[in-house]
């Protein structure tokens, strides 16, 4: 008999860490070659941890709730024959804290039991909950932090640092002169508004996902300065392009062909004429990003929200990017998205005609600094400009929304790229091979 350790698997870039949600296998039961032992939440996917070997599941090393880095193991399987090696895993590291907190963390860890934080509006990791815990952080200063992770999340390093800072004005304290107050000076924090509960009302809490999805929002709105421009696009080439082949398409490549797309591609070329549009800002520093990734909100269907990314949409032609929008599609409402399915996006594109609306104002996905909402396909009646003169005629139109980051992108870039992404649109070849 030999021992297999199941180690936390890399999940991709920049993914470090995960959260066990629940256990597949108890100990004692006999597991196979790929069979999913235990299930695992990262920021924005939850996933399932397969073994690579049979065997039997002797010990189990870390509990549901636990923070489980990449690279440590979690479970050791009983298998027949010789010793089994497991595979080498490569983690991200970070730069190490300061000794003395460390310490604390591990004490946190080990001891502290989460607090209730369930007054926050924002996601915390078990981690930063037992360190909050352990340090006595209140919910309000711990919602007060700067947040330096995936779309505003606090970290590890982050409550570190307010722990240290804390700790420096404890044991150097300042004189300061009280200022005057200022009229209509807004709080740092949002206030939560008491809601009054009717005895046939229910409460239901919130679950990881949606908790998630709130935080990142308002997280959003507090970071951009949100603006927005619309225009009206006429699609009627492209309406009947799709009608002449989707059925040939279908036949031919295996995929349906719907518009998304046909729109993805038309936003990765104005991204190309408009690489303004594909940066993301850190601080007072603005990155401007090699890489075309578009991320694709998808509905799931529970009603909460994932943005899988198509990653270098730009080189991608007009089939790959039908391959690639329906295989993320899928597996996003399959709940088979993987960690790194999400990571790296640098713009978004969000579908609101899919349920109807004509168009939006759709909130910034941070980093990036723009999102474009499509929207309802609609028959209308339209000038047509024809050199015999004008008349009333039906056409296929949309809107398309772009909110953009007021911060970095003025008016004239915002209003220019959405008006090329029309312009490719309305330009598109009826007679086109696909």
């Amino acid at each position: 008999m030999a021992k297999f350790e199941l180690k936390l698997p890399k999940m991709g870039e920049s993914v470090a860490e995960a959260t066990i949600t629940n256990w597949l296998k108890n100990v004692g039961e006999k597991i196979e070659a790929d069979e999913a032992v235990l299930e695992i939440a990262t920021d924005k996917v939850d996933s399932e941890v397969p073994s690579e070997v049979s065997g039997v599941l002797v010990e189990i090393l870390f509990q549901v709730d636990d923070v489980v880095k990449v690279g440590q193991t979690i479970a050791i399987i009983e298998t027949e024959g010789g010793a089994v090696e497991a595979p080498k895993v490569v983690t991200e590291t970070t730069a190490a804290p300061v000794a003395e907190v460390m310490k604390t963390v591990e004490v946190a860890q080990a001891t502290a039991a989460p607090a209730d934080f369930k007054s926050s509006d924002k996601f915390y990791s078990p981690l930063v909950k037992n360190i909050a815990s352990s340090e006595g952080i209140s919910v309000t200063e711990l919602d007060s932090i700067a947040g330096s992770g995936k779309d505003g999340r606090v970290t590890k390093e982050d409550i570190l640092k307010f722990v240290e800072s804390r700790k420096s004005k404890v044991e150097s304290p300042k004189v300061t002169v009280q200022q005057p107050s200022t009229i209509n000076q807004q709080p740092t924090t949002p206030i939560a508004v008491p809601v009054s509960v009717n005895g046939g009302d229910e409460i239901v809490e919130m679950d990881r996902m949606r908790k998630l999805i709130s935080g990142y929002m308002v997280a959003s709105v507090q970071t951009s300065a949100h603006v927005q421009s619309f225009i009206e696009v006429d699609v009627t080439n492209i309406v009947k392009w799709r009608d002449r082949v989707k059925n040939a398409f279908e036949k031919r490549e295996g995929e349906k062909l719907t518009f998304t797309p046909i729109f993805m591609e038309a936003v990765a070329k104005a991204l190309k004429d408009f690489p303004g549009m594909n940066i993301s800002v850190d601080g007072e520093f603005i990155i401007k990003r090699k890489n075309i990734n578009l991320g694709m909100a998808a509905a799931l269907p529970n009603g909460n929200l994932i943005v899988p990314v198509i990653k270098n949409a730009d080189q991608l032609n007009l089939v790959g990017m039908a391959k690639a929008v329906n295989d993320l599609g899928n597996r996003a409402k399959a709940g088979k998205l993987k960690p790194d399915d999400t990571q790296g996006g640098t713009y978004t594109v969000t579908n609101v005609g899919t349920f109807g609306s004509v168009f939006g104002t759709p909130i910034i996905n941070q980093p990036q600094v723009g999102i474009l909402a499509l929207g309802a396909i609609r028959k209308v009646p339209a000038v047509i400009e024809t050199p015999e003169g004008d008349f009333i005629g039906i056409r296929q139109k949309m809107f398309l929304s772009h909110s953009y980051d007021h911060r970095v992108v003025d008016g004239a870039l915002g209003g220019s790229f959405v008006k090329r992404v029309a312009d490719y649109l309305e330009a598109f070849d009826v007679n086109r091979e696909y």
